[in-house]
This record gives structure tokens, C-alpha cells and sequence, in this order.
């Protein structure tokens, strides 16, 4: 007897079960499992142009507790303001412009990368990240973007910033801090309620 369409049970595809992937297929390395991965948290490597930075934070659930499974991806130029255009120039120039972090591994549950402060890409824009988050029981990837705290001239020229109501503008700012010499960049990214980081349509 042929089943119908409302009987047949495929099962779920990975993106409604897209969790337990992210830390066995995406970030092997980070969490020990053995054989490699593409992608570190590491973009800045010898010779790299521009200051030298530590970019941190959390993924928040909606009752503002921290997401141990999450995966932030990141994309950034250089502190010029340009990307690799390939694996050679990257090798070249120190700089991979791509990073990726599971929130895991660290104590606090915190996403960490070791990179440049960007420059700006084009005339008119302030310098920014470039973010992806994934996550347990998102289905679909959230897209944001991350400014930095000292730039508020640029900032305050930002098309994209701009376009974001003004009291909302403070979840895509990270905040600058420096000890001993180091300098560290920290958001966190808020997937619910009052504090929401602002996601954008891509």
C-alpha cells in the first residue's frame, strides 16, 4: 500500500537540526576532535596590517543566559581596508579575513578572535565586522554587523549604521578596553528580547 505525502517521515535536514554540527563539522580543532578545520578564530598572523586587537563576547539567550553551542562567524578586511584575494595573498599579507568560533570551549561561554581592527572599506563608512551567528534551534542564520566604540565620527556618517533606529544602535557597538598594552573589543550578541542586537536582511 503506497503511503501519502502527509505519512511519508523523511526525517530532519541539518538545518532544522543544525546544532550538534557546528562543533564536530565546522570547528573540529576547537573542541579536540581530531582532524582539522579550515577556520580558526585566529585572522591576524604575521606581518598583518593594523592594531592588533581582541575581539569577545556572548551569544544571549532571550533570558539573557549565555548560548553554550553557538557558532560566530566572522569577515573583515585589514586595517587598510583590504581583503586577501586569495590563499596566496593571505599567506602574503598575514591576513585570512574569515574566522569562526564556537562558544563552548570557553569558560564564560565567550566567542574570542585575534584580528586587526578593520579599516573602512569604502568613502563613508565606518569600519566593521562582518557577523554571522548560528546556533541550536535557529533554523535559518542571523547576519549582524559589529562597529567599535572609538569610532563615533565615522560611525555617525554609516549608512548602514544609520539606517538603524538610534536606540538600537548600541547593540552593534563594541566597547574598547585595554590592559597591559593589549587592547580588546568586547559585544555581546543578544538573539532575543529587550536588549536584541539587530539582525539584518541579506
Amino acid at each position: 500500500m503506497m503511503m501519502s505525502s502527509l505519512e511519508t517521515n523523511f526525517g530532519q535536514t541539518p538545518s532544522q537540526t543544525v546544532g550538534p554540527y557546528f562543533a564536530y563539522g565546522l570547528t573540529a580543532t576547537q573542541y579536540g576532535y581530531d582532524f582539522d578545520q579550515p577556520f580558526d578564530a585566529v585572522l591576524a598572523l604575521d606581518g598583518a596590517r593594523g592594531e592588533r586587537i581582541r575581539l569577545e563576547g556572548r551569544v544571549i539567550d532571550g533570558d539573557g543566559n549565555p548560548i553554550n553551542d553557538a557558532l560566530v562567524e566572522i569577515s573583515q578586511p585589514d586595517g587598510t581596508g583590504e581583503y586577501p584575494q586569495s590563499v596566496d595573498d593571505a599567506r602574503a599579507i598575514g591576513f585570512r579575513a574569515f574566522g569562526r568560533a564556537g562558544t563552548g570551549t570557553d569558560a564564560q561561554n565567550r566567542f574570542v578572535f585575534h584580528t586587526v581592527k578593520p579599516g573602512a572599506e569604502a568613502a563613508g563608512e565606518a569600519p566593521h565586522v562582518n557577523v554571522i551567528v548560528l546556533m541550536r534551534g535557529l533554523l535559518l542564520h542571523t547576519f549582524t554587523r559589529i562597529y567599535f566604540s572609538d569610532e563615533a565620527e565615522a560611525n555617525g556618517k554609516d549608512a548602514v549604521l544609520n539606517s538603524v533606529p538610534a536606540e538600537r544602535r548600541d547593540t552593534l557597538i563594541a566597547k574598547r578596553s585595554e590592559s597591559g598594552g593589549a587592547v580588546t573589543y568586547r559585544v555581546d550578541i543578544h538573539m532575543q528580547g529587550p536588549a536584541e542586537t539587530v539582525f539584518f536582511d541579506v
